[in-house]
């Protein structure tokens, strides 16, 4: 479970009560399905034929652009996620990033979903897991558009414990 038991108001949109503009909501999105695409292969080198996390992935990416609905984007991400349960190790953890990236177009907090289980991917291949870490996490902020970049940072420390400690990095 990646939600936090208090919602912060900051990743809340703005038509729900809290601050979230869409602008940032999109920008929360396309970062998560970045991250996720980051480490896909690690899914599709077990399950080539199963393109329910790319197809998540793709349809988050639609969401922002206003071609799909949040309902069709979560529903994309529940699929990626159902894809993920047969499998183990990174294959299963590359699956969830991309589940949690889909998701975020309903609830702007699957962010860090997306990000800690493209980080735990790359650990349960890599001979440094630490090292690894390290790396995915720095690509993971390259990334993030300057517009965001503050509050994904504070999300990260404020939910780190939730996410598997995985931002300790």
């Amino acid at each position: 479970m990646i939600l936090p038991a208090v919602r912060d108001p900051r990743l809340i949109t703005i038509r729900r009560g809290g601050s979230l503009t869409d602008a940032d909501h999109h920008l929360l999105a396309l970062w998560a399905a970045d991250c996720a695409e980051h480490v896909l292969d690690h899914f599709e080198r077990v399950s080539r034929a199963d393109t329910r996390p790319r197809e998540a992935i793709a349809h988050v990416r639609a969401w922002v652009r206003g071609e799909v609905t949040m309902m069709v984007s979560r529903a994309a991400g529940g699929h990626a996620m159902g894809a993920a349960r047969s499998l183990t190790g990174a294959a299963r953890h590359a699956a969830y990033a991309a589940g949690q990236a889909a998701c975020v177009a309903h609830v702007a907090e699957h962010e860090l979903g997306a990000a800690a289980y493209a980080i735990k991917a790359v650990r349960a291949t890599a001979d440094d897991p630490s090292e690894a870490a390290l790396v995915e996490c720095h690509w993971q902020h390259d990334q993030l558009p300057l517009q965001i970049r503050e509050l994904v940072l504070d999300d990260q420390r404020r939910r780190n414990d939730v996410c598997w400690s995985v931002f300790d990095v």
